[in-house]
């Protein structure tokens, strides 16, 4: 590769880097081709290296590179498209859903959580825990808040922990007539836990879809669901249709 030096431009040194570098991933590199270096590269483009972590950073959010626990960072595959919504309400659990249960079990959730559920603060509430993978990778996870008094007989339930429990716990919440649903979507950074489910490193950029579910009048479950913000591409309604491509310079189709 030869070397490219940085005139002085209007925008942020990083940008421009960012937008160098996009464009030596396309021309020079592959999908799962590690980068050099980050001293290799800064000499490259003649910036500090501060400099070339945040337009790395920048490319990493916008799902162009990967860092990889032992390996380093990658340039990335196509986001794959997720659909976290359709028109039509329906409960967790439902059979077309995409998400795995993998345990349930009692805690008192955070302070936000217990507000939004209007549960006490110290008052514990079913947690279930489920994934999500596609095409084989994992692209989210959910923590599934229910209060008790949503599923009012799973005392009865012999289903003790694990994928049986959860299960369970949505089943006796699928009983209430889902009255409605609403969404919100931000940019976050991976907790420890939710890097470790999802192969990523702790800090990696995530898109967090907060749920909340409505019946008899008021909120009786709420998800949180972390998607790996650099491989997915949320979709919402039936069809999921449009596109935004990698490059935000270019059109969407």
């Amino acid at each position: 590769m030869g070397t490219t030096q940085l005139e002085s431009v209007q925008e942020p040194k990083y940008w421009h880097l960012r937008t160098v570098l996009s464009e030596a991933l396309d021309s020079e590199f592959t999908v799962g081709e590690i980068l050099p270096n980050e001293r290799d590269l800064a000499a490259r483009f003649g910036v500090a290296r501060a400099t070339l972590r945040q337009a790395l950073e920048q490319l990493e959010l916008e799902g162009r590179l990967q860092r990889r626990r032992g390996v380093g960072t990658t340039v990335a595959p196509p986001r794959v498209g997720v659909a976290v919504g359709t028109e039509q309400h329906a409960w967790p659990g439902a059979s077309d859903d995409g998400w795995q249960p993998v345990d349930s079990s009692r805690e008192v959730p955070p302070a936000t959580v217990a507000e939004a559920l209007e549960t006490g603060k110290d008052q514990p509430v079913h947690v279930v825990r489920r994934s999500r993978t596609t095409h084989g990778q994992p692209v989210a996870a959910e923590l599934l808040y229910i209060p008790e008094s949503s599923v009012p007989d799973l005392s009865a339930i012999d289903a003790p922990s694990g994928a049986a429990r959860a299960r369970a716990v949505l089943r006796e919440l699928q009983r209430h007539e889902l009255e409605g649903q609403d969404s919100a979507v931000e940019l976050g950074s991976a907790r420890a836990d939710d890097a470790k489910e999802l192969d990523r490193l702790p800090g990696a950029p995530v898109l967090v879809v907060t749920t909340r579910f409505v019946a008899d009048g008021h909120t009786v479950a709420l998800s949180v669901a972390t998607y790996r913000a650099d491989t997915c591409r949320l979709t919402f309604g039936d069809s999921g249709g449009v596109e935004i491509h990698q490059d935000p310079e270019r059109r969407a189709s």
